[in-house]
């Protein structure tokens, strides 16, 4: 039996098709769907199709979002904060969103969201949960940016079949590049280095070994 990352232990069920096995899951585990976490194992269609279709999925209870230490961090140092901030919590998928608005929430984009990275970091060491935290779009703009970036250089990779490696970053970041990079047939890419900032090596396919 898998994990999820956490310790928790991930139970399979089975299914002819999603719903069923979703099903299966509710029983066993005695709670409804919207309060499962799921993930496809495997879909299949069995001797042909003339038994139809198999599903297996694992599942687990999602856990309850509790925001009071994120809360409770902010209220207490935003109003000694040199900028004036203003936030809103959301949850969604075991995660904590902290989005930032007020008069001075440009300041927090300067520098590459240097500012806001920095209340990320931070938030996430004092929380029990994943904390990710926005303004203005930043994350979905710099999304954009880094996929039509990793691209640009997947191509250029394709065109002179010569490696490029970028510059150092996050795993957020890679994540980002790994994903942009795999769109382009015949171009791979790996991290590189130690660390919590690694830099990621954009190559061709056939050139694994160089």
């Amino acid at each position: 039996m898998e994990k999820n990352g956490k310790g928790d232990e991930l139970q399979e069920f089975k299914g002819k098709n999603l719903d069923e096995a979703l099903g299966q899951a509710e029983h066993v585990l005695k709670m409804p769907r919207e309060k499962l976490n799921y993930e496809i194992v495997t879909a299949k269609t069995k001797l042909f199709g003339i038994r139809g279709k198999e599903i297996v999925i694992r599942a687990w209870p999602k856990k309850e979002l509790d925001a009071r230490s994120v809360d409770d961090f902010l209220e207490r140092i935003l109003p000694h904060f040199p900028l004036q901030l203003t936030y809103q919590v959301k949850k969604k998928n075991e995660t904590i969103y902290i989005i930032f608005n007020g008069e001075d929430k440009n300041l927090l984009l300067r520098k590459d969201g240097a500012l806001l990275l920095a209340f990320q970091h931070l938030l996430n060491k004092i929380s029990p949960h994943k904390v990710q935290v926005d303004c203005e779009f930043y994350r979905r703009r710099k999304e954009k940016r880094l996929r039509e970036f990793a691209q640009e250089v997947a191509y250029q990779v394709s065109e002179t079949g010569k490696n490029e490696i970028l510059d150092l970053m996050n795993p957020y970041e890679r994540r980002i590049v790994h994903i942009a990079v795999n769109q382009v047939p015949g171009i791979t890419s790996e991290s590189i280095g130690e660390g919590f900032l690694k830099r990621v090596k954009i190559f061709p396919i056939n050139k694994a070994d160089g």
